[in-house]
């Protein structure tokens, strides 16, 4: 009890005295909870239809592509309502939540209809198979015609994080699984199999799941972050409060477009080097998740309090809170990955008794130690540095870097040089690096400073 009581004043507390530690927990797990979401229909799948699995596979590979155009806007949302909040400015926060809620709704609304009268055509584009084109088919116009119900649910999850409500993320995703999980059941293995839906009612449990969701944010918005939306906000339309999130949302979704794009092309290098690498990769990807999960959740924990201090001008506090989160996170990140080295040879044989993936997939994660001291400081100061307003130079940053060292590197030692996923490796590590050492060093210059998007 006292745990806990100690925990909930902590929640209550002003948002710079608040722990990175209360904040980060609940996004761990919502992450965990979110990777696991899709990760169900996949297992509860292969159950019932190998040709299902892959359909799926395809076309939510389709989708997460797509959803990266709501980057835009909920990522800038929740900078923008932690400097408001920080700077004490709440008369602005109903017409913020209302113009990025509105156009999310708008950008995703598009996006679904593109979906859903152009399934088929896009499934044809990425060479799906044939026994596979009914279900992806189907189930792309179900899910991705409903997509804005995520869209929505994004923006709303980074309202309630820039309030310091972190755990009611959580609390949703777990919620999300369990619905998720029992709807595929029904559709699957349960009263409603008579119905022979497959991959179509994965597809409706998805987005039940979605929509209960989604009204359940609403009720949380109105009830406890006392928020209000409504046609009124939008008459004048408020246009500066779009610009501002236009300019703090583009380059955020041109970084991450910019990487996954640079993944794609690595992946198509790995995809010449045959079956062992290819496997490898997979599972040293898997491997990593933890770790990189770790330094996200404490990255985005401090990204709110952050935020919160620049909106109150109190940029010392949030040079040094940035500073002892980095430090905790490299301690904890490199710890992790030097764990995941040493206990390679038995992991991996976890996943594959070929010894070739096991020498493999040791030598990787050796470089992975080295990789893994440049991402964490990349996700701390990164993300501190957008919650600050410095967007543009991190993305300028990022494309350069990505295509300019972890793509052309990992071409060179990987494909011409015959390192294999060795080189490939290499690159991305030199990628991570470099950027590290470059962000920094901006962060200890300053230069971030006085970038808010908000005066006080």
């Amino acid at each position: 009890m006292q745990i806990f009581s100690k925990f909930k004043s902590d929640t209550n507390a002003p948002m710079i005295e608040r722990s990175v530690l209360s904040l980060a927990w609940p996004i761990f797990f919502q992450s965990l909870l979110g990777i696991a979401l899709g990760y169900v229909d996949t297992v509860m799948l292969s159950n019932y239809s190998e040709t299902a699995v892959g359909a799926i596979g395809n076309a939510n590979s389709i989708i997460g592509f797509l959803t990266l155009a709501f980057t835009i806007i909920s990522s800038a949302t929740g900078i923008m309502v932690s400097q408001y909040l920080g700077a004490d400015k709440k008369e602005e926060m109903n017409k913020i939540y209302t113009v990025a809620l509105a156009f999310n709704l708008v950008l995703s609304g598009v996006i679904s209809l593109i979906v859903f009268l152009f399934s088929n055509p896009l499934l044809t584009a990425m060479q799906v198979p044939s026994e596979m084109m009914s279900d992806a088919d189907m189930y792309m116009k179900i899910v991705g015609g409903t997509i804005f119900t995520q869209a929505l649910l994004n923006a709303f999850n980074q309202i309630f994080s820039s309030h310091g409500k972190t755990l009611y993320g959580m609390i949703i995703a777990f919620a999300m699984n369990i619905l998720n999980i029992c709807g595929n059941y029904m559709f699957l293995y349960g009263p409603l199999q008579m119905l022979n839906l497959g991959a179509s009612g994965v597809a409706v449990s998805t987005c039940i799941s979605r929509v209960v969701a989604l009204i359940a944010a609403v009720i949380y918005f109105y009830k406890v972050i006392n928020g209000k939306i409504g046609v009124k906000y939008l008459i004048p339309f408020p246009f500066d409060i779009l610009k501002r999130l236009l300019r703090l949302g583009i380059p955020t979704a041109g970084e991450n477009i910019s990487y996954n794009f640079s993944q794609l092309v690595l992946t198509a290098f790995v995809n010449t080097m045959g079956i062992v690498a290819i496997n490898t990769k997979i599972y040293a990807n898997m491997l990593s998740m933890f770790t990189y999960m770790i330094a996200l959740a404490a990255a985005n924990a401090t990204q709110i309090i952050v935020g919160h201090s620049v909106g109150a001008s109190n940029y010392d506090f949030a040079y040094k809170r940035v500073m002892k989160t980095m430090r905790f996170s490299l301690v904890i990140s490199i710890t992790v990955a030097v764990i995941n080295w040493l206990a390679a040879p038995f992991t991996f044989s976890l996943f594959s008794s070929d010894k070739n993936v096991i020498a493999l997939g040791s030598a990787v994660m050796l470089v992975a130690v080295f990789l893994e001291f440049g991402r964490t400081t990349n996700i701390v100061i990164i993300n501190s540095m957008k919650a600050a307003g410095d967007v543009k130079f991190p993305t300028m940053l990022a494309i350069f870097s990505m295509w300019g060292l972890s793509v052309l590197i990992a071409y060179i030692l990987g494909i011409v040089l015959g390192m294999g996923l060795v080189g490939v490796w290499i690159g991305m590590a030199a990628d991570e690096i470099f950027r590290g050492i470059v962000v920094f060093i901006r962060w200890r210059k300053g230069t971030w400073r006085g970038k808010q998007v908000v005066a006080r």
